[in-house]
């Protein structure tokens, strides 16, 4: 489901894809504020790639990963990081079945929240 991750997470968000390869879909927002069905970009996430997120592509746009067992129409003209794929040649049929991928993402949160620190977890030592 494309969605926003919200101030506290701005301006970068950096992810690490392992395991298998997906697309992850950016989305815009129409005029009257609803979500436009067609993604404006697709990024093809190969494993062991590094994603990074920050300014316009993390305010003014949405992500999702499409609830789907296979990428379809893979291209040059579909996939907007195609150039910078390290195995263009294992998407040539234009097709990518979805396998089991673990995503870390690291964020600069901005504000901790109290709890932690009631638990004392986040106190100087």
């Amino acid at each position: 489901m494309p969605h926003k991750d919200g101030a506290a997470y701005h301006p970068v968000v950096c992810t690490v894809s392992l395991g298998a390869s997906l697309c992850l879909d950016i989305h815009k927002t129409r005029d009257d504020g609803t979500l436009d069905p067609e993604p404006a970009w697709r990024i093809l996430q190969e494993p062991r790639s590094l994603l990074i997120t920050t300014e316009a592509l993390y305010t003014d746009f949405l992500h999702g990963i499409a609830d789907i067992t296979e990428d379809i129409e893979l291209s040059e003209q579909t996939i907007a990081n195609w150039h910078l794929l390290r195995s263009p040649q294992e998407f040539a049929e234009g097709r990518n079945i979805r396998k089991t991928r673990t995503s870390l993402t690291y964020r600069d949160v901005m504000k901790v929240s109290k709890l932690g620190g009631k638990l004392g977890l986040f106190q100087k030592k």
